[in-house]
């Protein structure tokens, strides 16, 4: 007689070890962001430069996932070790910009480099976190998206603690952490009871999954999604420093605010990873569109005045831009044909982090063109798609098979 696994019995310990180590680990992705004023300054970067300092790392995660997925990197080696591995290489790299980098020709492909050893940080995290849970998938999942929240706001609030202007201090900071969290990783933290063999990639499955017209939705909203989020994180700081100055206000306070703003992410993260199984997939991306389109379009119209009020609203841009972010994720999983899981999951994320290089190069054009007061005005246009594709997804019959037919 088989045996069907149940829920272990203490799960939460590992999944809190491995959110936090996921949480100390982000911290390599926005780190050279997080100083990015003083290393235009030094290193005389340009609008394409500056972009750069993010693009690389989006482009480094997309060729690492996708890489990691075609090879079944997370199957054949422990989990454990890879992810304690995939935070050293991100550390080492980290590391090495704050030594040796005096421009971006040694920064720019160690950013690269970073963004494929982070690819396994998050993808393997979910992974390990998918043995420990079978009930309460949805807030574990929330969990751990908020621990990446927070990991990625985290180079901000190190840059104001560490002395704003030393960049090479908060690269190392963000360097120590990564490393630490892979450490606690490789000690603590292991697969659990629910173990199953990962669904492969194959290039021979992506045109049935392209097919799949409910997948396809669940992949458009997706990729609205992504529109919007990465040219938040990396832009938002700037926008927040650049209206700080014109209400006088002293510089630490808007890290303090960029780090605040992005980390609302996380608790957005639980409370949709929480709601999502009770109120439907769709309402709660839809929702969270619905709020962080309109933080977009109206932002910039506070810029350089009241700083409470230009904080609140980003605030609530941070809270709910990544809070629709794993309900994708699990759409798709849910949605998808059978045995093509593994090549949907890799295909979405592989094109939303390569779309994210879009936005995150049009934004500083745009304040040049228009200024701060529009600049965020375009990333409304990503949310306004997710939200027809979820729309149509939530009225399609195909909706039932969401969040135990609760779409």
């Amino acid at each position: 007689m088989t045996t069907i696994p149940t829920q272990p019995a203490r799960p939460w310990p590992v999944i809190l070890w491995l959110a936090l180590a996921v949480l100390l680990a982000k911290g390599t992705w926005f780190s050279a962001s997080a100083v990015m004023p003083v290393l235009t300054a030094e290193w005389r970067l340009d609008d394409t430069g500056r972009a750069w300092l993010t693009m690389s790392v989006q482009l480094g995660f997309a060729v690492g996932a996708c890489a990691s997925a075609m090879l079944g990197l997370a199957d054949r080696w422990p989990t454990h070790w890879f992810f304690a591995g995939a935070t050293a290489l991100a550390a080492l790299c980290t590391a090495l910009i704050a030594l040796f980098a005096e421009g971006p020709a040694l920064a720019l492909p160690l950013r690269f480099l970073t963004g494929v050893a982070l690819a396994g940080v998050y993808p393997v995290g979910m992974k390990i976190m998918a043995t420990w849970t079978q009930r309460g998938r949805g807030l574990a999942i929330g969990v751990l998206v908020g621990a990446l929240t927070i990991g990625s706001a985290s180079p901000h609030l190190l840059n104001v603690l560490g002395g704003v202007g030393d960049w090479r201090r908060t690269l190392l900071l963000a360097a120590g952490l990564a490393a630490l969290g892979g450490v606690m990783v490789a000690a603590v933290v292991r697969e659990g009871p629910l173990r199953v063999a990962a669904p492969r990639f194959s290039w021979s499955q992506v045109v049935d999954v392209v097919r799949e017209r409910p997948v396809l939705l669940a992949n458009l909203g997706y990729l609205g999604h992504m529109w919007e989020l990465y040219a938040v994180w990396a832009w938002l700081p700037l926008f927040l420093l650049a209206s700080f100055e014109v209400s006088g206000v002293a510089a630490h306070w808007a890290g303090f605010a960029a780090f605040a703003a992005i980390a609302m992410g996380g608790l957005g993260s639980v409370l949709a990873g929480a709601l999502a199984d009770r109120l439907g997939r769709t309402t709660i991306t839809i929702a969270a569109m619905v709020i962080s389109g309109g933080c977009a379009l109206v932002i910039g119209l506070a810029f350089g005045g009241n700083p409470w009020l230009v904080t609140a609203i980003a605030l609530l841009w941070g809270l709910t831009v990544v809070a629709d972010s794993a309900q994708f994720s699990a759409a798709v999983s849910e949605l998808s044909p059978a045995g093509r899981t593994g090549t949907a999951l890799t295909l979405q994320t592989s094109l939303g982090f390569l779309l994210t290089l879009i936005p995150i190069w049009l934004v500083p054009p745009m304040v040049a063109l228009v200024g701060w007061r529009w600049a965020f005005a375009g990333l409304a246009i990503g949310p306004a798609i997710g939200i027809w594709a979820m729309a149509t997804l939530r009225r399609s019959p195909a909706a039932a098979r969401l969040a135990g037919g609760r779409g």
